[in-house]
């Protein structure tokens, strides 16, 4: 018992440091995996590779690890390859773990008071810039980048959807009240500080997908109603908003004309690309730690040009994997995200947390590779594991007669 709930707290943990710092959570995590090793029960655990939710993550893993030996890449640079994906074996430690545990909800508020904190800290940077965690931060973000910042505001908006309504619904109406000013100093923060692109695209997706499984047909349509009118308003009294849509066309158009190296520009130069070198290895890709190889041969021009650009990141989920492992890969990745979707078919605040964290790494997957990223990734694992654990609980007790 002592172990059991050791092994929980740091996860707790985890989830508290995972928005400020990424030595912590390794640090956390490197812990946590000592501490559950009393507790594991061989024969349940060796039935957890029998699962698809358990398997897949360990078949993306074990590709990568086998995929060395097709790469051209120096040997340093396919092992370094390989670690975006170890954190994809923590899956089914999760899944074991809070089967069993009733403090899967710890690690849900842990993380949601974390990300309050820094909004907070967010606002005040935006204030005092020189009160910023790290030298050289951007406008209202004290610590990390902007995009990661985004990436959790955006999830606690959304996540924060569910228990207003239950609480609404049950007329609990102060709880209801602090729950829907936390959303909302969420989503006002990025409008009014700072807000990703990729973040500002994805969001109402994983609103309109929460509004379709959760919400009834007539308070579907008003909130379809209501949204153009929160969302002018949003325009009109937010410069940083508009500033942000602008750099849309205004990015794609400097490329077009100039082959400028702006964001956008480069994520089509990438793609592009990409799809050639998938097409010159369809079935199992060039290797683990190849992209960066194949960027650098098919360079033209001066690297301050979009075509000149060297990265080892399309910037897509689907490519990134696709130029190292081809079809296999994406088949493995696909059928790993539909599984861990399906886990979350049902009601409940664990399902809707469950179901959004899929949705958005899906989704923000199609701009960056955030499966393969620290910060993303790791909010896909810690979500997704505890998330599952918890809505897997009730068959584990009726398993063991608890």
């Amino acid at each position: 018992m002592i172990w059991t709930t050791a092994a929980d707290i740091f996860v707790v943990l985890i989830a508290l440091a995972l928005p400020w710092s990424t030595s912590l959570v390794a640090i956390f995590a490197a812990i946590w995996l000592l501490t559950m090793v009393p507790t594991l029960d061989r024969t349940f655990f060796l039935q957890l590779p029998k699962r698809p939710i358990c398997v897949l993550p360990i078949a993306l893993f074990a590709l990568a690890a086998v995929g060395t030996f097709w790469s051209d890449a120096p040997w340093g640079t396919r092992l370094y390859a390989i670690s975006p994906t170890i954190k994809l074996l923590v899956l089914p430690l999760l899944f074991y773990q809070f089967e069993r545990s009733p403090r899967g909800m710890w690690v849900f508020v842990a993380f949601l008071a974390s990300c309050s904190l820094l909004m907070v800290m967010s606002w005040i940077v935006a204030i005092d810039p020189r009160l910023a965690l790290k030298s050289g931060a951007a406008y209202g973000v004290p610590v990390k980048n902007y995009i990661d910042q985004s990436q959790e505001f955006a999830l606690c908006a959304t996540a924060l959807a569910y228990p207003i309504m239950t609480f609404l619904r049950t007329k609990r109406f102060v709880l209801t009240a602090l729950l829907a000013a936390l959303a909302v100093g969420f989503v006002v923060n990025m409008m009014f500080i700072t807000v990703s692109r990729t973040a500002l695209v994805t969001m109402p997706v994983m609103l309109a997908i929460f509004a379709l499984l959760h919400l009834q047909c007539r308070h579907f349509v008003m909130l379809v109603c209501v949204i153009p009118f929160l969302a002018g308003g949003a325009w009109v009294a937010s410069p940083a908003l508009r500033a942000t849509v602008a750099s849309f066309s205004e990015d794609y158009r400097l490329y077009k004309e100039r082959n400028e190296a702006t964001s956008m520009g480069m994520r089509m130069e990438f793609w592009q690309k990409s799809l050639q070198f998938f097409a010159e290895a369809p079935v199992i890709g060039h290797g683990t730690g190849s992209t960066r190889g194949l960027f650098e041969k098919a360079a033209t021009g001066p690297q301050i040009l979009a075509a000149g650009q060297v990265i080892g990141n399309p910037h897509n989920q689907t490519l990134s994997v696709a130029i190292q492992w081809g079809v296999v890969g994406i088949v493995l990745l696909y059928s790993m995200w539909a599984c861990h979707l399906l886990l979350f078919r049902g009601d409940g605040l664990v399902a809707s947390v469950g179901m959004l964290v899929v949705v958005q790494n899906i989704f923000t997957s199609l701009f960056n590779s955030h499966l393969f990223d620290f910060h993303e990734g790791w909010m896909y694992v810690l979500g997704v594991g505890v998330a599952g654990g918890t809505a897997l609980k009730k068959s584990y007790y009726e398993k063991h007669d608890f």
